[in-house]
């Protein structure tokens, strides 16, 4: 797709998460297609991990927790920055701490974090639904994750759609389309990630999201490697749901 933003926060991203059991849940990400990149014992207990497109740095702690998080170089000048745009940090860097953390909530309470940047991370280059060719949504051989297909959002539930958006565009996103049905809602990117933000009461918490155009085959495949846990929602639509309690939505893809 042309024409998309700069990323405003930083170049790399994951989508933070908590969990009292790293093995578990790394286990469970690993039926839906992520593999293990890194892990380290400092500052806490971790494991980052990735399907090729996106990534999720697993976190233990007792206290559940998902954010988008960015690794960030320029502290400071960012912050500086986002609160002259208006912005409010929940939390603002510790400046002892050897790595800087800052926590920002979006209206509906959604968490943002900046991270001081890890020498050698990277972002993932497999496509996302924001970067794949059109023509090859039909094709799932290309899919870069073979078993959950496209990451298409990581799609959040708001009370205000004009509101939460305007909170968003503040963070360098940009509106790249939006509906009227069956509820107000739009996708947004900053360029790197891809946000939803969806004006329903159907779900209540932000849901990493893919999509498949073969996703009949993908969910009997993954009931039959024994994921039990999960929601069906209609039709080729399944919601999983993690040892975190975290949720994941793999929907079917076009007509």
């Amino acid at each position: 797709m042309n024409n998309l933003p700069t990323p405003k926060l930083g170049d790399v991203s994951a989508v933070t998460i908590t969990t009292t059991n790293l093995e578990k849940s790394l286990a469970f990400y690993q039926q839906l297609g992520f593999h293990e990149l890194f892990r380290s014992d400092f500052p806490f207990p971790l494991i980052k991990i990735s399907d090729g497109a996106i990534q999720i740095m697993l976190r233990q702690d007792k206290n559940p927790y998902i954010a988008l998080t960015y690794y960030v170089k320029n502290m400071d000048e960012l912050i500086a920055g986002l609160e002259a745009d208006g912005l409010t940090i929940a939390t603002k860097p510790n400046p002892n701490d050897m790595v800087q953390r800052c926590l920002i909530k979006s209206p509906d309470g959604a968490n943002i974090s900046l991270v001081t940047f890890v020498d050698g991370f990277t972002q993932p280059t497999g496509a996302t639904l924001l970067t794949m060719s059109p023509a090859d949504y039909s094709k799932p051989e290309k899919y870069p994750n073979q078993i959950c297909g496209i990451f298409g959002e990581f799609a959040h539930p708001v009370a205000d759609f004009d509101v939460s958006l305007s909170f968003w565009q503040k963070l360098g996103f940009k509106l790249l389309t939006s509906h009227q049905m069956p509820y107000k809602w739009g996708i947004l990117t900053d360029g790197l990630n891809i946000i939803g933000l969806h004006q329903t009461t159907d779900f209540s918490i932000p849901t990493i999201t893919y999509f498949a155009s073969d996703s009949k085959q993908k969910i009997d495949k993954i009931k039959v490697a024994g994921l039990t846990s999960y929601i069906e929602k209609g039709l080729n639509n399944i919601t999983f749901t993690s040892p975190e309690k975290q949720q994941i939505n793999l929907f079917k893809l076009g007509m």
